[in-house]
């Protein structure tokens, strides 16, 4: 089972209300704060976490056992994700700058209006297991909130207190010296404390990676308020890939190589890991994925929670009728390492009992789905729940309009080469989809990420000394805007 040094705390209701308080004061100044201003905070932090990243390695791979080599490049990443919002800060296109000039002669007269997006307030983000930095107290919804000017009151997670508290001393340190006001960011330990943030009337917002299970009740929490709030839950996904006959003809090895390399990838704990793959009956892929995937090696599993919880995942699939094991050993329960295993099944099963073959199991499991027919095909994929993604193997002359249609209903990002698990974190990068993948349409990586913490305002007939600067049109001459319907690009 996973050790750490450090056990979990528990924030109490007094301290929780001093922390959002903090935070509530710092928000009028992060609202104000210029373009480079809140720039230089960004790389601040990230320069930050660099600075200590053998520090961070050593604490992150004793809680989670993920290993130095990932664990460094995730604080790359990390450190990446503040870096790319400092940009986005300074291009300003985020703001969505729009003016329509007035106009008396319309019908009706036309009043000048000049909106933009503000900041929404202090932020709550409730960090994952999977990715102790790049999803958690430093992580992507946190520098997508600070980029959006919200200050941000974190939810440690309890399967790494140590790191979570050291990475919040760390940034919040970094911001403050670099100008920042206190309670830019703050941290809090515990269910209890983390229900009475979403809970509380000064957060405005929440962002969450988890489990379909937590993050649902966290949602209900957040619109049961008296004062509803966003909640961006990521959650749960399956990311169907497809496979066309033609592909596995043309180069079945090389794709059963890269799923045995996907769905092991960190022992199968990817929220993009590829956990249902549909196959052409008889065409000879399962045989190249067990010789594949049995040469696999497992691991430990990142919580006593996920290392019970993997078991039990692989016993409920098994307890359908249609479901055989292809290669591997399902691990026993309370066994330390997770042990790479493929499951089959067929479309017709997968149509007729979505919910029992299609729930995410987190860890080195993945399930081949056996098709007959485009038709049956079609079929078992209009079941598959919403995912973060879908992938395509096809070759050039395969008739797969209907199918690639399918899967962009399905899915926030489609891939026609490789395998899903891995996330670039770029201006275009879209990480969510329909429930349950998500419970919005808005990413949690990438540059529009920053899209969730911001909420529209505008200004009607307005005097320019009561304009935001930005609006002002010495402002919009630098800024890329939209004027009278027509965008503009300093």
């Amino acid at each position: 089972m996973t050790s750490t040094t450090a056990t979990a705390m528990t924030t109490t209701r007094e301290e929780l209300d001093e922390i959002v308080r903090d935070a509530a004061s710092a928000a009028p100044v992060w609202h104000a704060s210029s373009a480079d201003e809140r720039a230089a905070w960004l790389r601040a932090a990230a320069d930050a976490l660099d600075a200590a990243i053998d520090e961070l390695v050593e604490i992150a791979d004793r809680e989670t056992r993920l290993g130095p080599v990932r664990l460094r490049g995730e604080v790359g990443r990390t450190s990446g994700q503040l870096r790319l919002f400092a940009s986005v800060v300074e291009e300003g296109s985020y703001l969505e700058l729009t003016v329509d000039d007035g106009d008396a002669s319309a019908t009706p007269p036309r009043p000048e209006l000049r909106r933009l997006l503000v900041p929404v307030g202090p932020v709550a983000v409730f960090s994952a297991s999977n990715f102790p930095f790049a999803f958690s107290v430093a992580g992507g919804d946190t520098a997508s909130a600070l980029a959006a000017g919200c200050p941000v009151v974190v939810k440690a997670h309890s399967g790494h207190p140590e790191l979570s508290r050291r990475t919040a001393e760390i940034v919040a340190a970094a911001l403050e010296a670099a100008g920042a006001p206190a309670g830019s960011l703050s941290l809090v330990e515990g269910r209890d404390a983390g229900n009475a943030l979403v809970q509380h009337p000064v957060v405005q917002a929440a962002g969450f990676t988890g489990s379909l299970g937590g993050g649902r009740a966290l949602f209900d929490l957040a619109n049961a308020r008296p004062d509803p709030i966003p909640f961006y839950g990521e959650l749960g996904s399956v990311n169907p890939v497809v496979v066309t006959p033609a592909a596995v003809a043309a180069r079945g090895g090389e794709l059963a190589k890269g799923l045995a390399g996907s769905f092991t990838l960190g022992v199968g704990q990817f929220c993009t890991k590829p956990g249902a793959v549909f196959v052409p009956r008889g065409a000879g892929f399962e045989a190249l994925v067990a010789e594949r995937a049995g040469a696999a090696v497992g691991g430990p599993l990142l919580t006593d929670r996920i290392t019970a919880a993997f078991p039990e995942g692989v016993d409920r699939l098994l307890g359908d009728a249609s479901v055989e094991v292809v290669t591997g050993t399902p691990s026993a329960p309370g066994a330390d390492i997770a042990q790479p295993v493929v499951l089959a099944t067929d479309a017709a099963a997968v149509a007729d009992r979505p919910h029992a073959l299609l729930e995410e199991c987190f860890g080195p499991v993945t399930l081949l789905v056996r098709y007959d027919g485009p038709e049956d095909l079609r079929r078992a994929l209009e079941a598959v729940p919403g995912s973060l993604t879908a992938t395509l193997h096809s070759e050039p002359g395969d008739d797969v309009a209907d199918i690639l249609e399918v899967l962009q209903r399905k899915a926030g990002r489609v891939l026609f080469a490789g395998w899903p698990t891995g996330v670039a974190v770029t201006w275009s990068q879209h990480h969510g989809g329909p429930w349950p993948a998500t419970t919005s349409l808005h990413t949690s990586v990438g540059a529009t990420a920053i899209r969730r913490f911001l909420r529209p305002v505008v200004f009607q007939d307005a005097p320019e000394a009561f304009l935001p600067e930005v609006l002002r049109d010495a402002a919009l001459a630098r800024l890329p805007h939209r004027r009278n319907g027509v965008l503009r690009v300093p």
